[in-house]
């Protein structure tokens, strides 16, 4: 059987995953009633709206199977778009009709260009009202062009569609997406592959209670059958492993099979001690394919066990052993990752931004562990520091206080664009963007479109101002009453509601000026038998700001911690005595 081997890359929400429901179900894969956003699996998934983890998939059209990755769009996830491109021979590029090209469609389609690949353009939601399909595609070509696309790269085809209701079409409208595989089938090549002893590099890992460990890969050389003895070859050693079994993918399911066709992407269970980017060979010519390289890490935060007077209480795995087994878990999956020990119980968590570690965070959570963990910060690099390119999208009148606010940033506009929004291109340095996103949110009134991804590196920026309030920090424990909050909540704007527990150092609320505020939130009104017209007036309480994980990350100062429960977030002081934190502001 004929093979064509794609990846589906696009800026998030332009509408990947959906499109790929349309395929699935047009190639008869897929029951119409089995939902939408099929290959978005996991809760973080669903509950974002994001891709996180590439996801494979096949669909036969034509007698040609096609296998189909689906991608994250968010640059922070890069590590999964790395590995899915070492998979396929050709991308179908997604890009919104009326957006255009975005950071993160600057980023995965650069990726995709230099490993070679040849791009299909589909130029999706030309249905919506604001569409300029033709400017768009346009666009397109001038980013290919400015990212160093070859000739045959730049004549790339192109369709227009509509992914949520499964058309695609060239020139006249179709009903379906029939256009779409034929291009996929006439422009994407077979896969190179050579007759010879079996190689395939591990792109991907997965589990199985029965059959241990799984590697995914696409077979570069040669075959290979159930029961085979094979070799792993890592960094530093060659492992013997037998393959339990041989997969290939039909539709949303792993099918068994004898033996693997070469170019096919394939997934063989049984081969412990396999780790992304080993590659997997006949045993009697142990020969090593190039290792997966993935992009530098540009933020690292510090995890260590929780040590609040509340530590213990809500967390299933609280001891920095346990936390220790589940990072070094994570690292065997999560390319992009590095992980450090660097004393007792504490480690050092590199990513490639906040929501890649802030993802990771928000699964162990959920998993439950219970931990703390310490302000990011941007890692440099012989003297240079990370700058993303930021996109805003912004109402006309909002747009001044937007400029301003990216100024004190140490921000330079490189490129604008004024109609009923304005869209201005930002190139800033990436501490500049803790915190925000929310201050963004503010400014714009809820209107605004804010995304970005990574520039490079350039020199040292200086100071930047990127909070610019203090904390309110509770100097009593006890419990939160209504009386108190209602008294300071004209300074403070509180993370917690009346009834809820706090210990002292614990972070009640915001301070509207720059500095730290201790306040007693556990006061109760003194009762009398005198009663006074006006004297009890009724109590009306703003109600309290719920912070994300994302959110508090960005809201943490240096001195600061966040503890992180299955059950809660909270916002701490390292030195939670007044007295201490005061002796130490002294010095």
């Amino acid at each position: 059987m004929e093979i064509r081997n794609i990846a589906i890359i696009a800026h998030v929400d332009h509408g990947k995953t959906t499109l790929v429901d349309a395929m699935l179900r047009q190639a008869k894969a897929l029951a119409k009633e089995e939902g939408e956003r099929i290959l978005d699996s996991g809760d973080l998934e669903k509950e974002r709206g994001i891709t996180i983890l590439a996801k494979n998939t096949a669909v036969v059209w034509g007698g040609v199977k096609i296998n189909i990755v689906d991608t994250p769009g968010h640059a922070d996830f890069g590590g999964e778009v790395e590995r899915a491109l070492s998979l396929v021979d050709g991308v179908l590029l997604l890009v919104d009709a009326a957006e255009g090209p975005m950071p993160q469609t600057r980023f995965v389609l650069r990726k995709a260009l230099q490993a070679g690949l040849k791009p299909i353009v589909v130029l999706n939601k030309v249905d919506k009202k604001e569409a300029r399909p033709d400017e768009v595609l346009n666009l397109t070509f001038d980013l290919m062009v400015e990212l160093g696309a070859t000739e045959e790269q730049l004549d790339f085809p192109y369709l227009y569609a509509i992914g949520r209701d499964g058309r695609a079409w060239r020139e006249v409208p179709k009903e379906d997406l029939s256009e779409l595989f034929q291009t996929i089938l006439e422009h994407i090549p077979s896969p190179r592959w050579e007759e010879g002893p079996f190689q395939l590099l591990v792109a991907n890992l997965d589990h199985s209670p029965y059959l241990g460990r799984i590697a995914i890969g696409k077979v570069a050389r040669g075959r290979v059958r159930k029961g085979e003895s094979v070799a792993i070859l890592k960094e530093s050693e060659v492992l013997s492993a037998r393959v339990v079994a041989v997969y290939t993918h039909q539709g949303l399911e792993r099918v068994e099979v004898e033996e693997s066709l070469p170019g096919d992407i394939v997934a063989l269970a049984g081969v412990e001690g396999v780790g992304i980017g080993d590659t997997l060979a006949a045993r009697e010519t142990p020969e090593a394919l190039p290792r997966l390289k993935v992009d530098e890490p540009t933020v690292a935060l510090t995890l260590t066990a929780n040590t609040s007077p509340f530590a213990g209480r809500e967390g299933a795995y609280v001891t920095g052993q346990k936390l220790k087994e589940r990072l070094l878990k994570e690292l065997r999956t999560n390319v992009a990752l590095q992980v450090e020990e660097v004393g007792p119980e504490v480690f050092e968590l590199r990513g490639r931004g906040e929501l890649h570690l802030a993802i990771l965070l928000e699964t162990m959570r959920r998993e439950g562990y219970e931990f703390s963990v310490g302000q990011p910060r941007v890692l440099t690099k012989d003297g240079l520091e990370p700058y993303e390119l930021l996109v805003v999208e912004v109402p006309q009148d909002r747009f001044g206080s937007v400029m301003e606010a990216l100024g004190a940033r140490r921000a330079e506009m490189v490129h604008m664009e004024v109609g009923e929004r304005v869209r201005a291109e930002f190139v800033v340095p990436a501490r500049a963007l803790f915190g925000f996103r929310s201050l963004f949110l503010s400014l714009t009134g809820g209107e605004g479109l804010l995304s970005h991804t990574f520039h490079g590196f350039g020199p040292e920026a200086g100071p930047i101002p990127t909070r610019t309030t203090g904390s309110a920090v509770a100097m009593e424990a006890g419990v939160a009453t209504a009386y108190s909050l209602n008294r300071l909540q004209e300074r403070v704007q509180f993370f917690i509601e009346p009834g809820t527990e706090v210990y002292v150092g614990m972070i009640v609320g915001e301070h509207v000026r720059e500095n730290d505020l201790d306040v007693n939130v556990t006061l109760a009104k003194k009762l009398t038998n005198i009663r006074a017209a006006g004297s009890d007036e009724n109590i009306r309480l703003v109600p309290p700001r719920r912070l994300s994980l994302e959110e508090a990350l960005e809201f943490l100062a240096e001195d600061e911690l966040l503890e992180v429960t299955p059950k809660s977030l909270r916002l701490r002081k390292k030195v939670l005595d007044p007295a201490k934190r005061k002796r130490l502001v002294g010095k």
